[in-house]
């Protein structure tokens, strides 16, 4: 039964003895309504056909009766001309829900009351990495050449084993939808990985005559300092080629906690090597970063820099960060006690002493990265006129 709707009638409408809501249709337009609740809500309604289907769509509440029979006008006009309104907004809102970032987070969500202990480092890949360039996308419009060239950008920027961490994760992700979808199959096939399986748990070390090559390849700027600086401080790659010049405050380094593995700030000392090293880098104006071509952009393209190394030097079979282990080695060569050198690596020692001890070894650091410098120098630059005395105590 139709209703003559007016401002009036809205004020004082109520869903008649024992109904909990009532719909009180308009006179004026047909499937244009007033709901009310036995609670005392009200709401705007329009009921409409779209094809064989029956849609009743809520308008805001908080419009007035001239507002909302305007809107509603305004929708049945659509619905005339073939819209359906409750359909789209159903459809948009299933689309939202099934881009890969929403599925995604979805996973996430789940994921983590499972209490894995690598849920936040798939947090942090995915939202680096992966929502930035696909995450907009609807999960079943992601093709295989779209994760192709997603990973040709992680692995020119990160390196191969970061762009097989990223390709990891969304399997993970792929898997898990097409476990609860019914028309979903993940678009990762076997061999999109980037790095050789082998190598990932790495024990490479570079040898002293691959350490010569390198040192002394003719390798053009910025990359010759950038190779020597990592060795002179065991630095991670990414570290090091962001490093500011804001970051450095005389012979100290300090590494800020949103860019440092452990989150946590920390102040390596500069060896004299290593500061030696950063003086002969060009300065590109007020430009804040370091490591850079031109002054505007940190250093980048590790896999086309590291080709030109490989060929340079005539050294292969490497990566930068087996410097860090090499520089770690070196160290332990040096003399430099356990804990100083993990230290100065940044690791955390495990334990009572890493708990209690409080004590910053920043002396003790400075002296294993003096120590590690004297040692690459002994390596790179032997004293050909020194001989080596055996059996002399």
């Amino acid at each position: 039964m139709r209703t003559k709707l007016t401002p009036s009638f809205v004020a004082k409408a109520a869903p008649a003895a024992g109904r909990d809501r009532e719909i009180f249709w308009d006179e004026a337009l047909p499937g244009f309504g007033l709901m009310v609740t036995e609670v005392g809500s009200k709401s705007w309604v329009v009921q409409y056909r779209a094809g064989h289907k029956s849609r009743r769509a809520t308008i805001d509440s908080v419009l007035s009766l001239d507002k909302a029979r305007k809107a509603a006008k305004a929708m049945l006009g659509k619905v005339a001309t073939g819209g359906d309104p409750v359909g789209e907004e159903r459809a948009a809102a299933a689309a939202e829900a099934n881009t890969l970032q929403s599925v995604a987070e979805e996973y996430l969500a789940r994921e983590s009351k499972r209490k894995l202990r690598t849920i936040a480092t798939r947090r942090a890949t995915l939202e680096r990495w992966v929502f930035p360039k696909l995450g907009a996308r609807q999960i079943a419009d992601v093709k295989r050449s779209d994760i192709s060239r997603l990973l040709d950008h992680v692995e020119d920027k990160a390196g191969p084993v970061q762009a097989d961490m990223v390709l990891a994760f969304l399997r993970r992700v792929f898997n898990w939808h097409a476990g609860r979808t019914d028309d979903f199959s993940s678009p990762i096939i076997r061999g999109m990985s980037r790095s050789n399986p082998r190598e990932r748990a790495r024990q490479r070390i570079l040898s002293d005559d691959e350490l010569r090559a390198v040192w002394h390849a003719d390798i053009p700027q910025p990359w010759w300092a950038f190779v020597r600086f990592l060795l002179l401080t065991a630095a991670r790659r990414n570290e090091a080629a962001r490093m500011a010049r804001s970051e450095l405050t005389g012979s100290d380094w300090t590494i800020p906690a949103d860019r440092y593995k452990t989150k946590q700030d920390i102040t390596l000392p500069l060896s004299a090597a290593a500061q030696g090293v950063l003086a002969k880098l060009p300065r590109f104006g007020t430009g804040e970063y370091i490591f850079t071509v031109n002054g505007r952009a940190p250093l980048a393209a590790f896999s086309r820099g590291k080709k030109a190394i490989d060929r340079a030097s005539g050294v292969t079979g490497w990566t930068l960060h087996d410097l860090r282990r090499t520089a770690r080695s070196l160290m332990s060569r040096a003399g430099v006690p356990s804990d100083h050198a993990e230290r100065c690596l940044g690791h955390i020692i495990p334990g009572v002493r890493g708990t209690y001890d409080r004590h910053k070894y920043q002396e003790e650091m400075r002296r294993a990265f003096e120590a590690l410098a004297a040692q690459i120098a002994r390596i790179v630059d032997p004293q050909k006129n020194v001989v080596t005395l055996r059996g002399v105590s």
